[in-house]
């Protein structure tokens, strides 16, 4: 018999790249049976070969933690699994309700999460502090419950107990974002892209401020993909009579590789605040995959991978002529941006890619079957 699984989340949606579409599948496919708790409007179903069991989906934060965090508990207790996974820090003292059913738990960090308070517009300022402090004795109190500690960068591994955490990047599936209709590059139109979480500190008001720049000079077109964060600002849909700007919504993972493989340019614009500086966008890592140049904000984990690569260039997230300078140079040198989108691809193949980092997730799965199992 496989090894029963639960993986648990009360923030995310059910198809969430990391986790549904990695996690989840990649040990579907291994044998193991997975099961995945999730607030999803339109109930239990099977996809992929893992089971979603789904609770009500929040209204707010505060329905969130009162009601949909006590029902995901419900639901893995009914689950009777031998391991459970955790997404969330709020979701962290369930663990140690859960150990003491004697079930083995995992606890994935997908982010600093106290580096992330500083950005909390619903936080005041004067909290942010103390926020980050609680944060941080709650994962470390909570993840001493935990037989294992996923972290999704070498540097937040560095800030749990080394003899339990594991590293497991956020890396691309190395064909996912490949489409087989896609266009030759120096045939596609002057589009760039942006696709992800859509927030100010997520740089949505300079790209928006940069293609229209851009538009003065030559014909461009800013295309974005993902869900607006509470707080953003930016008119992103509000391009004018001139259409530079559009916004097409929550993108499925085939919508995604269809709009890359038909763009010229991937922007990945955070801002020098939090968790952004050392943070790994995902989103630099898809672009390559697609055989995108990438235009990222200059900061040394980003520096870490494109200037090796040599699969895009650096800018000042805050600055949007700088930005439209960039794009314009890149719009205007087909021949130079196609190279740099295949050295990322190339990059992608050899390094950073799931195939790879989807094994050190096998073998901390290995460590803790039950005798017998595997």
């Amino acid at each position: 018999m496989p090894c029963r699984v639960v993986h648990l989340t009360s923030v995310h949606p059910p198809f969430d790249t990391r986790i549904f579409h990695k996690e989840c599948k990649s040990l579907a496919m291994a044998g193991y049976d997975v099961t995945l708790i999730a607030p999803h409007s339109e109930g239990d179903l099977v996809r992929d070969g893992v089971k979603l069991r789904a609770v009500t989906p929040p209204r707010d934060r505060r329905e969130r933690l009162m009601h949909t965090v006590p029902q995901v508990y419900r639901a893995a207790v009914r689950e009777n699994a031998e391991i459970y996974h955790f997404h969330d820090p709020e979701l962290l003292p369930m663990s140690v309700l859960l150990r003491m059913r004697g079930k083995k738990v995992i606890y994935d960090v997908h982010e600093d999460y106290s580096g992330t308070m500083s950005g909390k517009k619903w936080l005041p300022v004067a909290l942010h502090g103390p926020a980050a402090i609680a944060v941080r004795v709650c994962e470390a109190v909570f993840s001493a419950a935990c037989n294992r500690v996923i972290a999704v960068t070498p540097k937040i591994a560095g800030k749990f107990r080394p003899g339990k955490t594991r590293v497991v990047q956020n890396f691309p599936w190395t064909h996912e974002l490949r489409c087989s209709e896609s266009l030759p590059y120096e045939k596609r139109d002057p589009v760039v892209v942006y696709v992800g979480g859509l927030a100010d500190l997520r740089g949505l008001r300079e790209m928006t401020q940069a293609i229209h720049l851009v538009a003065k000079k030559m014909p461009a077109r800013l295309l974005i993909g993902g869900q607006v964060r509470s707080g953003a600002k930016a008119e992103f849909g509000g391009g004018g009579e001139n259409g530079v700007v559009e916004y097409l919504g929550q993108l499925s993972r085939p919508q995604v590789a269809a709009l890359l493989a038909r763009a010229r340019v991937g922007l990945v614009l955070h801002h020098p605040h939090g968790n952004y500086l050392h943070g790994q966008p995902t989103k630099v890592f898809e672009y390559m995959s697609a055989g995108l140049p990438v235009l990222a904000s200059d900061f040394p984990v980003c520096r870490r991978v494109i200037e090796p690569a040599a699969c895009g260039l650096l800018i000042d997230p805050l600055n949007p002529e700088a930005i439209a300078e960039a794009l314009v140079w890149l719009l205007r040198n087909p021949s130079q941006a196609a190279e740099m989108g295949r050295n990322g691809q190339r990059a992608v193949a050899e390094t950073y890619n799931w195939e790879s980092e989807s094994q050190r997730l096998m073998d901390t799965y290995a460590e803790l079957q039950p005798a017998g199992r595997g």
